[in-house]
């Protein structure tokens, strides 16, 4: 299996999982223009997409989803509130509505939805597998809730939210009502938390840790990087940015 990150950050998100000629993203959420530029950077032609999987209907997650969709004809999973919080028309013959916690065959791929808490109609993160690795991708965790502890816990492949420092947002600019959605429980999760869930429940088959959805605002990627190195020492350890693409990986 190969993996990068496209784009990860409150700004834009979308990830690229593929097995031989099966090949998935969770989330388009930068524009079109900026997802073919870097994917083809990485070598990737975006009309081997076979299947988009939108996670929930925030715009740092769909942003380019109906431009990209209806020009390589892809089709798009997504639960019923999530696509009812879009507000998008796309293609009839695009649109499959899913259970969020559904697992849907993609070639050699198995895509399984995970329902989680953010504040969203209907959200759902998604762990994909080819039946021998599994990589999870859980971002806009507004908490670790049972679902996400389970994925860490079956993992080969985790790409976890790091979304903001403690202190940082605490004395930083955003209003009190912002602060209070990021860190309420069903907003976004610190680093201090995501390290926590990572220590709690990470097992042996854990090879790859990427960090990923930074705030611009609230975090660097130096702190994430001083919060989790330590413990990283036999686990490969990346961070993923919203400026540009991580390298494509490859589990063997």
């Amino acid at each position: 299996m190969k993996y990068c990150s496209i784009a990860s950050g409150s700004n834009g998100n979308c990830y690229y999982i593929a097995n031989g000629d099966d090949v998935v993203l969770v989330d388009v959420g930068i524009n079109t223009k900026h997802v073919e530029l870097r994917m083809n950077r990485l070598g990737i032609d975006p009309a081997s997409v076979k299947a988009i999987f939108i996670t929930h209907e925030h715009t740092d997650h769909i942003k380019g989803l109906s431009v990209f969709c209806k020009r390589y004809q892809i089709p798009v999973y997504l639960t019923e509130g999530t696509y009812q919080g879009t507000k998008l028309h796309l293609p009839e013959h695009l649109v499959n509505i899913i259970a969020a916690d559904a697992r849907v065959s993609i070639g050699s791929l198995t895509v399984i939805g995970l329902p989680k808490q953010h504040d969203a109609k209907e959200p759902c993160s998604f762990v994909v597998t080819d039946s021998v690795y599994n990589i999870a991708v859980l971002t806009d965790l507004g908490n670790g809730c049972e679902n996400v502890q389970q994925a860490i816990q079956n993992a080969d492949v985790l790409l976890l939210e790091s979304n903001y420092d403690t202190e940082m947002l605490k004395t930083g600019r955003y209003s009190y009502f912002l602060k209070n959605r990021i860190s309420g429980g069903l907003g976004h999760i610190s680093n201090d938390i995501a390290l926590q869930l990572f220590l709690e429940n990470k097992t042996d088959r854990l090879k790859h840790l990427i960090l990923g959805h930074l705030s611009g605002q609230n975090n660097t990627i130096e702190i994430v990087n001083n919060t989790f190195a330590q413990y990283c020492e036999k686990i490969q350890l990346s961070i993923a940015t919203r400026d540009c693409e991580t390298e494509i990986f490859e589990l063997l």
